[in-house]
């Protein structure tokens, strides 16, 4: 790899450090309040984009790129950047507290 082609990766991955998932399940809000990071989307979310297609525009080019880098094992790549911003950022179904169970009849 020369010099201008680190370069250059180095401004993708800090282009896809900046970029949330401005939509659907993982967008803010499901992921309050920007949305999760897409450095962090499930690879699963990833291949069912790469099945259906992309979003048109650069977030769908940066979603293909995630997708190609988690599909060859390098996830690790990322870890700078989630050291950067506190963490790998989770999805967590919030489950209902209250639960409601049936009279027993006495």
């Amino acid at each position: 790899m020369t010099d201008i082609e680190r370069e250059d990766f180095r401004n993708l991955l800090g282009e896809i450090g900046k970029m949330r998932m401005p939509f659907g399940k993982y967008g803010p809000a499901g992921v309050p309040p920007r949305g999760m990071p897409i450095y962090d989307l499930p690879p699963e979310y990833l291949s069912w984009f790469k099945e259906r297609g992309f979003p048109k525009g650069r977030l769908g080019e940066l979603l293909a790129i995630v997708c190609e880098i988690k599909d060859v094992g390098m996830d690790m790549v990322f870890d700078p950047l989630r050291e950067a911003n506190g963490g790998r950022v989770t999805y967590w179904v919030k489950r209902p507290r209250e639960r409601n169970f049936p009279d027993s009849g006495e």
